[in-house]
């Protein structure tokens, strides 16, 4: 969460900027969720208007060949599609049409659960209130005005389009014997060193031996033994895995 830094006076200042959005989940986990742009999400539906229109194109050209059958037919897919591709995509595809898929966006719940169907049918109705004047106006106002990017669909549906995000592997630490400090570590000390360990496959030779020495000096460990400990340190810190 964002925290602010007082000022003498008790003036606090503004909190940094941050365009993460923050959950709680009923288990207590604080879930960070990354909200769409509105330069990404018109990408995502330009994507979507393509391959309605490819799907349309292929069905007509299969249903010209019926003559008045076949153009009522295809009223009714123009109906379906038009009104239907999106609700249907979003709700059976973890809220990802094929545009947002490409693009790494899905639509969710303000509170992180996935979009239902009366959410993604009411967000997807009221694009022809966001269309207005004319290319997205309306829609386009409201994601630039609102902190978290949201057109006039997803403010009445209590819906939000967020990045996905990828889960991330944590880096696999040096072999070594699990050692505990000679002292207790403060959370910055620790975190420090667990950075180092994790990320000496990164550096240098010379770079870790230099870092090392760094961090060893408070630990009044032997610039010698410096890797070596701090890496059994880090072990120790980390735990089992």
């Amino acid at each position: 969460m964002l925290e602010t830094t007082a000022l003498p006076g008790n003036a606090p200042l503004s909190p940094p900027l941050d365009t993460r959005y923050h959950v709680e989940t009923p288990e207590g986990v604080d879930l960070p969720l990354r909200p769409a742009g509105l330069m990404i999400r018109a990408l995502a539906f330009t994507v979507d208007l393509g391959v309605r229109g490819l799907i349309l194109g292929v069905l007509f050209i299969g249903l010209a060949m019926f003559g008045k059958l076949g153009a009522g037919l295809g009223s009714l897919l123009l109906f379906v599609i038009s009104w239907w591709y999106m609700v249907l995509f979003e709700v059976l595809n973890q809220g990802r049409s094929p545009g947002k898929q490409w693009l790494g966006l899905r639509v969710v719940h303000d509170d992180g659960t996935p979009v239902g169907w009366s959410a993604s049918l009411l967000r997807n109705l009221l694009r022809v209130v966001d269309i207005l004047p004319f290319g997205y106006f309306l829609g386009a106002v409201s994601c630039l005005q609102h902190p978290h990017f949201k057109r006039l669909g997803d403010l009445a549906a209590g819906t939000l389009v967020i990045y996905r995000e990828h889960p991330r592997s944590r880096p696999e630490l040096p072999e070594a014997l699990p050692r505990r400090p000679a002292f207790v570590l403060a959370l910055a000390e620790q975190r420090a060193i667990l950075g180092f360990a994790e990320r000496q496959c990164e550096l240098s030779p010379a770079r870790v031996d230099e870092l090392a020495a760094i961090l060893a000096q408070p630990l009044q460990v032997p610039a010698s033994q410096a890797v070596t400990e701090l890496n059994g340190i880090a072990r120790g810190l980390l735990g089992p895995t």
